[in-house]
C-alpha cells in the first residue's frame, strides 16, 4: 500500500511497500520533482525489535539461545557470536580445540545453508527468469519448473548445510550446541560418516553454482550488469595472515579503490573503529568509521566485501574461483551489487570445502575437554562473519550473572547506507523522468535483495504481498498508477480522466 502526500518543496512521493523476497518488513520511498526526476531515495526499516533492551537483566547463559530468535535463517550466527562474547566473560577464551573445531563446523554449515537459500530461493528468479518476467512467476516454484536440476541442487545444498547444523547444534533451527566457554556435544563417528558420504556431490554442485552465477552475470547487458555500481569501503574479518576468515580473526578495512585503510584491528576494540548514527526515518542505525564521520565513513560488508578484502581463500577450489573473479574484472575493485551473488557462491564453495576439511579432523569426535572456564570479566565482544556480513555482539555482565548492557550490530545494519545508496543509484538510473513499470520498480528490489537483508527476526517471505505505486507530478496530478494484488497479479489502474467522468 502506498500513501501519497505532499512532501517538502513541492515534491511527491512514490513508495514500494512492502519489499518482497527479503526477510522482514521494509519499504522504499522516492521523492520526485515536477519533471519526474528523483530527488531523494530511501530504504526504511519499519519494524522495531528491541532485543538490545530485553536481553538486559537476563542471566548470561540464556543469551546464546535468546538471541537466535533475531532470525530464523541465520540463528547459528547469533548463537556463535553471543558465545564468543561470553567466552570472555566466563574466562573460557580461547575455547578448547574440540569446541573450536565443532563451532567452526557448525558455522560453515550455516554459511552453506544460508547462501544456498538466498541464491536459489530468493535471487535466482530474477537472474534466471529475468528482471522483467511476469511477477507471479518470479519465485522458486517457477524456477523449479523451468530449471529443475538447478532448483533441486539448491534445495539439497541447503539441506546438507542444515544437517551439519543439526549434528553440531542439536537442531536445524535454534540449536543449543554452543555454550559460553565451549560446546555441550561432540560429533559421533556415525554422524561424521553420514556427512562425509555427501561431500563429493556437494562439492560438485557448489562448483556448478559458481559457474551458473558467473554465466548469468556475464550474459547480462552492460547496463544491467552495472546495476547499483556504488563504490564503498569494505569491512570484514581476516586471518592474521590476510586469508579469508569467517569464524575468527582481526578486522580489516579497505578503501573503495583497494588501498588498505586499517588492518589487524582487534575485535574487542571494534568500538574504537566504528560508531553508529541514527535517522528519524528508520529503526535501523547507520554505522560509520569514526575517523571519517557519518557522511563519509560508511562502508560495505558481506560476500562482495570479504572476497575482495582478503588476500586469499584458504581452500583450493574457492581460491581458484576467487582468482577467476579478480581476473574477470581486470584486477579492479568491484562494487556492482549483482557481483555479490558471484562472491556469495564462491563462499558457498569455500563453506563446503571447510566442512569437508573439518570432517577429516578427529578433533570433532570429542577427544578432549568440551568447555573451559577461568577468571571472570565483566565485558566480552564476539565478532563473526555471518552469511550477510560482519556480526558484532557486545555484552556487559554484573556480579549477579545478569546482563547489564547489550549492543548488537548485525550485518544488515552495517550495510544500511550501502543499501540506501543502491536504491538511490537504481532509482536515478531507471526511474528518473520515466513512467513507472513493475519491471523498473523490481530493479530497486533486485539491488536490495543482493544484500540478502535481515530486516527482522522473521523468516524469508516467499508469498505474494499487495503493492500499489502511484506517480504524481508536482501539482498532484496522477501520471501513472500500478497495482499488484494479493494473488500476485499486476495491472495498470489509472483513474478516469475528469473529461470522461463528465461525459
Amino acid at each position: 500500500m502506498t500513501e501519497q502526500a505532499a512532501s517538502p518543496a513541492g515534491l511527491r512521493r512514490v513508495a514500494i511497500d512492502p519489499l518482497t523476497r527479503v526477510e522482514g518488513h521494509g519499504k522504499v520511498t522516492l521523492l520526485l520533482d515536477e519533471h519526474g526526476h528523483v530527488q531523494q531515495a530511501r530504504l526504511h526499516i519499519v519494524e522495531f525489535r528491541g532485543f538490545e533492551q530485553f536481553i538486559v537483566g537476563r542471566p548470561y547463559w540464556e543469551v546464546p539461545v535468546l538471541v537466535q530468535r533475531l532470525c530464523g535463517i541465520c540463528p547459528v550466527s547469533h548463537h556463535l557470536a553471543a558465545c564468543k562474547a561470553l567466552d570472555r566473560v566466563v574466562g573460557g577464551w580461547p575455547v578448547p580445540p574440540v569446541a573450536d573445531a565443532i563451532r567452526r563446523l557448525m558455522h560453515h554449515g550455516q554459511i552453506v545453508q544460508s547462501h544456498a537459500l538466498h541464491f536459489f530461493y530468493l535471487a535466482s528468479p530474477d537472474l534466471l527468469l529475468g528482471f522483467d518476467a511476469e511477477p507471479a512467476r518470479r519465485h522458486i516454484a517457477a524456477v523449479a519448473q523451468a530449471f529443475a536440476d538447478t532448483a533441486r541442487q539448491g534445495v539439497l545444498l541447503r539441506k546438507f548445510g542444515q544437517e551439519v547444523i543439526r549434528i553440531t547444534a542439536g537442531k536445524r533451527v535454534h540449536g543449543t550446541g554452543s555454550v559460553p566457554g565451549g560446546v555441550n556435544r561432540a560429533v559421533t563417528p556415525e554422524e561424521r560418516a553420514a556427512l562425509r558420504a555427501e561431500v563429493p556431490q556437494m562439492l560438485a554442485w557448489a562448483e556448478a553454482a559458481v559457474d551458473l552465477v558467473q554465466r548469468l552475470l556475464q550474459a547480462l547487458p552492460p547496463h544491467e550488469a552495472a546495476l547499483a555500481d556504488t563504490p564503498a569501503a569494505w569491512l570484514s574479518l581476516v586471518a592474521p595472515d590476510g586469508a579469508l576468515e569467517l569464524y575468527d580473526g582481526v578486522l580489516r578495512v579497505r578503501e573503495s579503490d583497494g588501498r588498505l585503510a586499517e588492518d589487524g584491528w582487534e575485535d574487542q576494540r571494534y568500538h574504537e573503529l566504528i560508531d553508529e548514527a541514527v535517522q528519524p526515518w528508520s529503526y535501523m542505525k547507520f554505522p560509520y568509521r569514526r575517523a571519517l564521520g557519518p557522511e563519509a565513513g560508511w562502508y560495505r560488508v558481506g560476500p562482495l566485501a570479504r572476497v575482495q578484502n582478503c588476500d586469499r581463500i584458504p581452500t583450493p577450489r574457492a581460491e581458484a574461483r576467487r582468482q577467476a573473479f579478480v581476473a574477470a574484472h581486470g584486477g579492479r575493485p568491484v562494487h556492482r551489487v549483482l557481483a555479490t551473488h558471484w562472491a556469495r557462491m564462491i563462499e558457498l564453495l569455500h563453506g563446503v570445502e571447510m566442512v569437508a576439511r573439518l570432517l577429516e579432523d578427529d578433533t570433532i569426535l570429542g577427544d578432549g575437554p568440551l568447555r573451559a572456564e577461568g577468571a571472570r570479566q565483566r565485558r566480552g565482544v564476539g565478532v563473526i562473519e555471518a552469511p550477510r556480513g560482519t556480526l558484532i555482539h557486545d555484552y556487559e555482565v554484573g556480579d549477579d550473572d545478569r546482563v547489564t548492557r547489550c549492543n548488537l550490530i548485525v550485518s544488515t545494519t552495517h550495510n544500511n547506507t550501502a543499501m540506501n545508496e543502491a536504491v538511490r543509484a537504481v532509482a536515478q538510473r531507471y526511474l528518473d523522468g520515466r513512467a513507472l513499470t513493475e519491471g523498473l520498480l523490481n530493479r530497486i528490489e533486485v539491488a536490495i535483495r543482493a544484500y540478502d537483508p535481515c530486516l527482522s527476526c522473521a523468516t524469508h517471505a516467499l508469498g505474494q504481498m499487495p503493492l500499489a505505486v502511484t506517480l504524481r507530478d508536482a501539482h498532484g496530478a496522477v501520471l501513472d498508477h500500478w497495482v499488484r494484488d494479493a494473488d500476485g497479479q499486476v495491472r495498470r489502474d489509472l483513474p478516469p480522466h475528469p473529461a470522461d467522468q463528465a461525459a
